[in-house]
């Protein structure tokens, strides 16, 4: 008989240890998710069980309270299908595929030949063709829940990687559970029964987006017409999202699936009013209330007091085989889809998250008798080791100024803004003696159009107090040359192609608010003279890739009395140094030498040689010897610089690694057709 009064007792506890460890996780840098799984792992026989937990938690309250968390994990897989930007994934079919079977394979294959070596501590018998596929079906999956939570936590469903971390993830958990059903049907278990219906996965998925899609098309005009989302509309919703996780549970396939693929057919055209209500109206319910509950009644199952010292080597192959397999499998994958090297790190590690679905799937094989209680503790432990890693990894290889960039730029895709790449240079002085400098501007920005040359020009008020008079008049005088210079700088910077405007006032302090100018103007790259007003400040403040020029007087800028002119070729070679970005200042001398059609040197060791080969083989004139008339060349910061102008370049915070072939073919024009 149910106890009523225990049921709501057992709810105000779950709530709050999951909330509580929850916080403490995000404390931590963990996601809460882990917190909330550790809770049910103390709540249970781990820790409390003896105790208190048998009584509070036992037999009779598991059913509702596992049907309750059931229901709060339909409702956040909807919500997670229905945050989910199509766009995003759209035309990338093809790598979230690739990248789910590399993701997929590698740590199969390790997995099964894990299994074969400790098959006979653990198994006999006939159960060891079962136990061999369950334990490449285990180190191959993808906690599809716990990623998606991962990814809503710091706003990365928003984002393509985060997109495309869903859709393999989405790929790979039907494939795991394809191959449990496998193994359930060999196991020789009573639900084995029906195990074909795992075949009918893709007329569900063809009759959900072709049929079902443009019947919910429906909702909009009714929602349109009445105003307002009424309990009606919002009926439907509901009838058709649990008859979906329904289906999908029937098949064999799990609820989470039907759940996640209701929420991704639902409409977008016009339809953005009634999903903003329908999120308002679920997602409070499944992400405060019902969703943590779920982690926590799964922890409730697990009990980590089987572990063993002795098992610690198997627990290390587990993890090297779990980890290694998904992290290199994954990445290798991702790469060739020729995703940049770090967005393939990115995924890798998500994709590394096993968490509530490895729990789940581990229990089953306990229940089949496919493993023995040491080796599901184990695995279990394997599970909230690879969860708990992802999110310091996470961050550390895509920090959280990469996601905020990739926000904005989803944002501004959204509304159809083109965003232009933004070169700011900071010109001292009298700007007539600078068209160098601008010039130099104008080139980088050149190289990646859609483009736009910011210069900033702050005066200093003069000293003593300002009267209306001959003195204002002659200050507003100077500022009116000095604006006319810098008209004459733009227009010369919009004659080589970027747009170009002028930021030029009166300040009191030049040196503290140059700053401040440079980085509420968020620019792409900062070009600025060494030792001006503010310039350690400056290249503090930047996040951005930052040039420093040493000269005033580049060798071949344009001379001031034609500068819309081509920049000839120098007589002297340009030191480009590395600074703390040895990449970013080969790209910036790169840029140089081919849009100005220079030789390139890159010196300083087996590393430049083999750089200046590379590009060699990419048809540009690089070498890494001596140093011709009019070169560029890429040399350490060692102090010294080459005769001429000195360029120190700082790569920007997270810079990504260069590519080499994809940024000379950007360089270079088209070739002209016949």
């Amino acid at each position: 008989m149910l106890h009523v009064d225990l049921l709501l007792l057992d709810l105000v506890i779950v709530l709050a240890a999951a909330r509580l460890l929850g916080a403490a996780a995000r404390r931590l840098g963990q996601p809460p998710v882990i917190g909330e799984i550790v809770a049910g792992i103390l709540l249970g026989p781990t820790l409390l069980g003896p105790l208190v937990g048998d009584e509070l938690f036992g037999a009779e309250m598991r059913p509702p309270l596992q049907a309750l968390a059931n229901v709060g994990l339909v409702l956040f897989m909807f919500v997670v299908g229905l945050e989910l930007d199509q766009k995003l994934v759209r035309g990338k079919g093809r790598i979230a595929v690739t990248v789910a079977l590399g993701s997929t394979v590698v740590p199969f294959v390790l997995g099964c030949v894990l299994a074969l070596g400790i098959a006979g501590d653990h198994v006999g018998g006939d159960r060891t063709p079962a136990f061999v596929l369950f334990m490449g079906a285990a180190m191959s999956a993808t906690a599809f829940p716990v990623l998606a939570r991962i990814l809503t936590d710091r706003g990365m469903q928003r984002i393509t990687l985060g997109g495309l971390s869903l859709a393999a993830a989405a790929v790979i958990d039907v494939l795991a559970w394809t191959v449990l059903a496998v193994v359930v049907g060999i196991a020789g278990a009573g639900d084995a029964e029906g195990q074909w219906k795992v075949l009918l996965a893709v007329p569900y998925a063809l009759v959900m987006f072709l049929a079902v899609r443009p019947l919910l098309a429906r909702l909009v005009p009714a929602y349109e017409k009445a105003g307002r989302l009424t309990p009606s509309l919002l009926s439907l919703v509901l009838i058709g999202l649990i008859g979906s996780a329904w289906a999908t549970e029937w098949m064999h396939v799990h609820f989470i699936f039907g759940a996640f693929v209701f929420g991704a057919v639902m409409p977008r055209e016009g339809a953005e009013r009634l999903n903003h209500e329908i999120l308002e109206r679920l997602e409070q319910l499944a992400v405060l209330l019902l969703l943590p509950m779920f982690f926590v009644v799964a922890g409730l199952n697990v009990n980590l007091r089987a572990l063993d010292l002795s098992s610690l080597g198997t627990l290390a192959g587990i993890l090297a085989v779990a980890v290694g397999g998904k992290l290199l499998g994954s990445y290798v994958a991702a790469r060739a889809q020729r995703l940049p090297s770090r967005q393939s790190w990115a995924m890798a590690t998500l994709l590394n998250t096993r968490g509530l679905t490895e729990i789940v799937i581990l229990t089953v094989g306990l229940q089949k008798g496919v493993l023995d209680n040491e080796l599901y503790s184990l695995m279990v432990v394997m599970a909230l080791v690879t969860t708990a890693m992802t999110g310091p990894l996470l961050r550390r290889i895509y920090p959280d100024r990469r996601v905020a960039r990739d926000l904005a730029e989803a944002e501004r895709a959204a509304l159809g803004v083109t965003a232009a790449y933004r070169v700011l240079t900071v010109v001292p002085g009298s700007p007539a003696e600078h068209a160098a400098l601008v010039d130099l501007t104008a080139t980088l920005a050149r190289a990646t159009p859609p483009s736009e040359v910011v210069l900033a020009h702050l005066r200093p008020y003069p000293q003593g107090r300002l009267e209306v008079g001959s003195g204002l008049s002659s200050e507003l005088a100077e500022l009116a040359e000095t604006l006319h210079d810098l008209e004459a700088l733009a227009a010369a910077a919009r004659a080589r192609g970027p747009e170009a405007k002028v930021v030029s006032r009166f300040s009191a302090d030049v040196a503290a608010e140059l700053p401040e100018l440079v980085t509420g103007a968020q620019p792409d790259l900062v070009v600025l003279p060494a030792g001006g007003p503010g310039y350690a400040e400056i290249r503090a403040a930047a996040t951005c890739r930052v040039v420093t020029v040493s000269s005033p007087d580049l060798p071949g800028s344009p001379d001031p009395a034609d500068q819309a002119g081509p920049a000839e070729p120098a007589a002297g070679p340009i030191a480009v140094h590395h600074g703390s970005g040895g990449d970013a200042a080969a790209h910036v001398a790169l840029t140089l030498a081919l849009l100005q059609d220079r030789p390139l040197v890159v010196t300083g060791g087996g590393r430049a040689s083999a750089l200046a080969q590379r590009l060699a083989r990419l048809k540009v004139t690089a070498t890494s010897g001596t140093v011709p008339a009019g070169a560029l060349v890429v040399a350490p910061d060692t102090g010294t610089a080459v005769d001429g102008a000195h360029l120190l370049v700082r790569a920007e915070q997270d810079a990504d690694p260069v590519d080499w072939a994809a940024a000379v073919s950007a360089l270079r024009p088209p070739v002209s057709q016949p």
